[in-house]
C-alpha cells in the first residue's frame, strides 16, 4: 500500500520518540529535560515522569526572550533558552537534568541550547 510521505515521516518519528522515552526516565532528584522545535519557535520542559509534573518550562514565545532577540528560532535563541532554562533551574536548586533531545539530531540549535544550560552549572 502505497502511504503519503507525511505519514510515513509521521510514524518514524512517534516509534523513535518511544524508543527514547523507554529509556529516559526523570525523576525528582534528577528531572527530564525536553526541546521541543516547532517552525516558529523553541520551547523547554523540565518533567519529572515519577509524578507526572512540568516542574518547569521556557519559551522563546516568552515577552521577555522574545525582546532580547532577533529572530526566535535560530541558534542565538537556543543559546538564550538554553541560559534562561539553566537560571530557572538552579533557582529550584536542580542542578542534574537528564537531556531528552526529542527525535532531533544532536547538532545546530539542539547542541547550543545543550551547550549554553551546561555552561551555567547544569549537568547532563
Amino acid at each position: 500500500m502505497i502511504k503519503a510521505k507525511y505519514i510515513v515521516k509521521k510514524v518514524k518519528r512517534q516509534r523513535v520518540r518511544r524508543a527514547i522515552q523507554a529509556r529516559l526516565r526523570g525523576t525528582a532528584e534528577r528531572p527530564r529535560l525536553i526541546l521541543v522545535r516547532s517552525n516558529k519557535y523553541l520551547y523547554a520542559q523540565v518533567i519529572d515522569d515519577a509524578s507526572r509534573q512540568v516542574l518547569l518550562s521556557a519559551t522563546t514565545l516568552e515577552k521577555e526572550l522574545k525582546g532580547k532577540l532577533k529572530s526566535v528560532k535560530d541558534k542565538a535563541a537556543a543559546k538564550l533558552l538554553g541560559e534562561t532554562i539553566a537560571e530557572r533551574l538552579m533557582e529550584k536548586k536542580i542542578e542534574a537534568v537528564v537531556f531528552d533531545r526529542n527525535v532531533y539530531n544532536y547538532a545546530g540549535r539542539v547542541k547550543v541550547f545543550s551547550d549554553a544550560a551546561r555552561e551555567k552549572g547544569i549537568r547532563f
